[in-house]
């Protein structure tokens, strides 16, 4: 894990870093549906996972820019930015109907993440354990999937005033709109480090990479 350390009054955004640590601590989430089609279309072309193609452009462009990658130490007081952060996703098990997290680390070269990602999956089936171990993977962001409905809102809840800057990036079912499909996804970042700008250009990078990823010009 490699990381600088950020000198926070010459931060960009050190006015707005200072108004959110210090005055109003929250967080910002917004809900877009972004279309999907090209990618759904490539999966089953290829016998590809969509899920594993989504979660690897999630990845790719979460690393694409700094201000998605940033985290406070409390114990030294930092603020830090890594080189570069790692989904944590999840296993569903019906049987007990509850989930196990999935470490699997970024690799911008696209075979060798899905190949991994998908060698995690399938070890993690094989355990029923919730696991999370935040201690030993702190450049780690967390990507969900709720498989079972293609909502239109969602808001995750962290608890007032804690400085928690890792994104959280929730998706849905996708649907058929017109002759698109369209699914939601959900972005979660702090105020302190992100704007609606940022938050909002999470949607628009993802379109762009879907099209780049599925060769549409």
């Amino acid at each position: 894990m490699n990381y600088k350390v950020i000198d926070r009054e010459a931060y960009y955004r050190s006015g707005a870093y200072r108004r959110f640590t210090e005055d109003c601590r929250c967080s910002v989430s917004m809900t877009a549906r972004i279309d999907v089609t090209r990618l759904a279309e490539y999966s089953k072309k290829t016998d590809s996972k969509f899920y594993i193609n989504f979660l690897y452009i999630l990845s790719k462009v979460l690393n694409s820019r700094d201000d998605y990658k940033m985290d406070y130490w409390y114990n030294t007081d930092k603020l830090v930015c890594y080189d570069v952060i790692n989904p944590t996703h999840y296993v569903f098990h019906e049987d007990t109907q509850t989930c196990t997290p999935v470490y699997s680390e970024y690799c911008e070269d696209y075979d060798t993440f899905y190949k991994n990602a998908l060698r995690d999956t399938e070890k993690a089936k094989e355990t029923r354990e919730f696991g999370l171990d935040d201690e030993n993977h702190p450049n780690w962001f967390d990507a969900s999937y709720i498989s079972w409905l293609s909502y239109d809102s969602l808001n995750v809840e962290l608890p007032d005033g804690y400085l928690y800057f890792p994104p959280i990036v929730t998706w849905g079912k996708y649907r058929k709109e017109g002759e698109n499909l369209m699914m939601p996804v959900t972005v979660r970042l702090n105020h302190a480090i992100a704007d609606g700008f940022l938050v909002a250009n999470v949607f628009r990078l993802l379109e762009q990479e879907i099209k780049a990823f599925t060769g549409v010009s």
